[in-house]
C-alpha cells in the first residue's frame, strides 16, 4: 500500500481565488505560559483556502450543508484521467466520454494546471457539457487540480450540474506527482454546522 498526499500546503504566502486579499490564510502561533513548554495555534481560514471540498448549500439555497453530507461522500474507489493536454480552455464532454468511470466513482481531473502565488485566470476548469456528462454517470464526487472548478460562467452551470445530483467537489488538490489510475481517495472535511465548505486534508491510496 502506497499514500500520496495530495494537499496544498496552508500558509501566508500561497496562492488564492483571484488573489484576492481577503482569501490569504492568517496563521498565528504563540506559547502559552500554562505549562511552560507548549504552543498553541489560531488560524483565519476562509472555508475554501487550498485543498477543500464544497458542499452542495455552496450554491444551492436549499443544498446540504457541510455537516449534512454523508461521510461516506468523502471517500471511496478513485479514478484519476490524465487530461493534461488541454490547455486554457474547459473540460469538454468529447473530453471525457472515453474515460472509464464506473457508478460511484470519486472522478479526479488532472489537468496542465500548476500552482503558483499569484493565480492563472486561463485555468482549465470544468466546462458545463462536461459537469453534465459526468453527473449522468451517477459519480459519486469529481475533484480537480484548481482553486475553482468552473470560471466564466455567470450562471454556475458546472457548480449546480454537480451539486445538484449530491455530487460534492473538491478543488485544490496536488496531481503533479500523480499518475493516470484508479486509487482510494480519502478528503475529510471539518464537520462545520451549516457550513458551505471546508479545507480537506486529501491522499490518494494505491492498494
Amino acid at each position: 500500500m502506497k499514500i500520496f498526499d495530495i494537499s496544498m500546503e496552508i500558509n501566508e504566502g500561497m496562492g488564492v481565488w483571484k488573489d484576492k486579499d481577503d482569501k490569504r490564510p492568517k496563521i498565528e502561533i504563540t506559547s502559552t505560559t500554562r505549562t511552560g513548554n507548549a504552543n498553541e495555534s489560531r488560524f483565519h481560514l476562509d472555508a475554501h483556502t487550498g485543498t477543500h471540498v464544497d458542499a452542495p448549500f455552496h450554491f444551492l439555497q436549499n443544498g446540504k450543508k457541510i455537516d449534512k453530507v454523508s461521510a461516506e461522500k468523502f471517500l471511496g474507489e478513485c479514478v484519476v484521467i490524465d487530461l493534461t493536454d488541454i490547455k486554457n480552455r474547459g473540460i469538454e464532454k468529447v473530453d471525457l466520454i472515453k474515460a472509464k468511470i464506473r457508478k460511484d466513482d470519486i472522478v479526479i481531473l488532472k489537468t496542465s494546471n500548476e500552482y503558483k502565488k499569484t493565480f492563472d485566470f486561463n485555468f482549465v476548469y470544468l466546462a458545463a457539457s462536461g459537469a453534465k456528462f459526468l453527473a449522468s454517470k451517477k459519480i459519486k464526487s469529481v475533484g480537480i487540480n484548481a482553486l475553482g472548478i468552473e470560471r466564466s460562467q455567470p450562471s454556475y452551470d458546472t457548480h449546480k450540474s454537480l451539486l445538484g445530483k449530491g455530487i460534492i467537489i473538491f478543488e485544490g488538490l496536488e496531481l503533479s506527482k500523480i499518475k493516470s489510475g484508479r486509487y482510494f481517495f480519502i478528503g475529510l472535511p471539518l464537520k462545520v454546522k451549516d457550513g458551505d465548505a471546508s479545507p480537506i486534508r486529501a491522499v490518494l491510496v494505491k492498494f
